[in-house]
């Protein structure tokens, strides 16, 4: 199947985990996400209904092996300090913000160029995005997962 990109815009909070993990359930309850085990070119034998917990979702080692094409497969945010690590995301630093779009207080128009920031599969990055005033309003996820 290969890799998706995914992104997703939360509104603002200063707990980057607590959006990240808000954002995770929303998702995984609405379903948005890739199940392998519903692949319908498998047979009936080796479907699956979805899971009714995240934990039974990574609990499934097709799960494992292929993701879900989602923010579901990255589980913590890191700090900005922390070596970048499999299935985390990474807040863009402010060092990064100013070297790909010339300023660290990044709104949206500022996505095209942040975006080659989420270059490696299994790895997520987060951005504060703020209004005209300088005012954070939202967070963006966006990265690269699945097999």
């Amino acid at each position: 199947m290969g890799a998706s990109d995914w992104h997703y815009h939360v509104p603002y909070q200063e707990d980057l985990g607590a959006a990240l993990e808000e954002l995770r359930q929303r998702v995984f309850l609405a379903g948005d996400y890739y199940w392998v085990r519903g692949d319908d070119r498998l047979s009936e034998d080796e479907r699956r209904p979805r899971p009714s917990t995240l934990d039974e979702l990574w609990a499934d080692e097709w799960t494992q092996h292929s993701g879900t094409h989602s923010i579901l497969d990255v589980f913590h945010v890191q700090r900005e300090d922390e070596v970048p690590e499999i299935c985390a995301v990474r807040p863009v630093t402010a060092e990064e913000a100013r070297r790909a779009a010339g300023t660290d207080r990044l709104t949206r128009d500022h996505l095209p160029a942040i975006q080659d920031l989420a270059r490696e599969r299994w790895y997520g990055r987060c951005a504060v995005l703020h209004d005209d005033r300088g005012t954070p309003r939202e967070i963006y996820f966006w990265g690269w997962s699945g097999d």
